[in-house]
């Protein structure tokens, strides 16, 4: 005993206790990035399209939501009205995260896992062609479904022609405008898509990805998956809607000159090859340069 009255003293509290952090830090994501690649390299063929499909439906979805908000949005500022197509798009996003599916521009973050030796490229080539196909196969059903159910008619034949306005300005795009609006796309969607890594909760993966799909929106970035809808479902609307719509809505498709089939494949290819440039080159073998590449 030292005659020292110890009783008032609170007892040493354990380190885990004095500092709790909820979400992983960045090297930890970085290995939570790299396990996320290998285990879905190592899914079988059927499983990879067949959630390629989801997300790709999904990403529509969000598609379909942007188209909505937008018609009408006329009367707002022309920024305010980018910002709410944003938000609403990023219903695409939050579904393939939160409700489970493979979509290829995010999927460019398994980039990781090959550079960490995780997986084989030729692995990392079988998975992105099944997503990418998965996707192609998810986004255009579900522009055919929207069309065979109308929804361009909604609105007064509002929606339509939003549907319309949107494709035709993809569609015209110049090939390297076009090329690096695809690059900053999918730079935004892939830090979505690495700070999901650290959400600990459903809350938590939602808040951050909805600012990161805003701001690629809003922007007015390309991103190909999304375009897979909107192309097509335009072009459906162009070729086959009834007279009584063009009747509502006071025009015709000629004045949708730059709509065309070869203009919606110009717009695919190249978006594609930006969104995999920006995903995996500047963000995951960024990522992978400073966290891992010492392993």
């Amino acid at each position: 005993m030292n005659g020292r009255d110890t009783t008032s003293e609170p007892s040493p509290r354990p380190a885990a206790s004095r500092v709790r952090i909820d979400s992983l830090m960045p090297s930890d994501m970085a290995l939570a990035c790299e396990a996320a690649g290998a285990a879905k390299a190592g899914r079988d063929a059927i499983g990879l399209l067949v959630l390629g499909v989801l997300a790709g439906a999904f990403i529509a979805f969000g598609a379909i939501f942007m188209t909505v908000a937008l018609t009408g949005a006329e009367a707002m500022p022309w920024g305010v009205g980018r910002v709410l197509a944003g938000l609403v798009f990023s219903l695409g996003l939050i579904l393939v995260i939160v409700g489970g599916a493979e979509l290829f521009t995010g999927d460019s973050l398994m980039i990781v896992a090959c550079a960490s030796r995780g997986i084989s490229v030729r692995a990392l080539l079988r998975a992105w062609t099944l997503v990418y196909l998965g996707n192609i196969v998810g986004a255009v059903a579900t522009a055919g479904l929207a069309f065979l159910a109308g929804l361009y008619g909604a609105g007064g034949g509002g929606v339509g022609r939003t549907a319309l306005a949107i494709a035709a300005a993809k569609a015209g795009l110049p090939t390297i405008e076009l090329f690096f609006l695809a690059v900053l796309c999918n730079v935004l969607v892939c830090l979505a898509v690495w700070m999901s890594f650290s959400a600990q909760s459903v809350v938590d993966k939602v808040v951050v990805i909805v600012p990161p799909i805003a701001a690629f929106v809003a922007a007015g970035f390309e991103h190909s998956i999304a375009n897979l809808f909107f192309l097509p479902h335009a072009l459906a609307i162009e070729l086959w809607a009834p007279p009584e719509f063009w009747s509502a809505i006071g025009g015709s498709a000629a004045d949708y000159a730059s709509l065309t089939v070869a203009g919606s494949l110009h717009n695919i290819v190249v978006s594609t090859v930006g969104n995999l440039i920006g995903g995996s080159l500047m963000v995951g073998g960024v990522y992978w340069f400073v966290y891992l590449r010492k392993r």
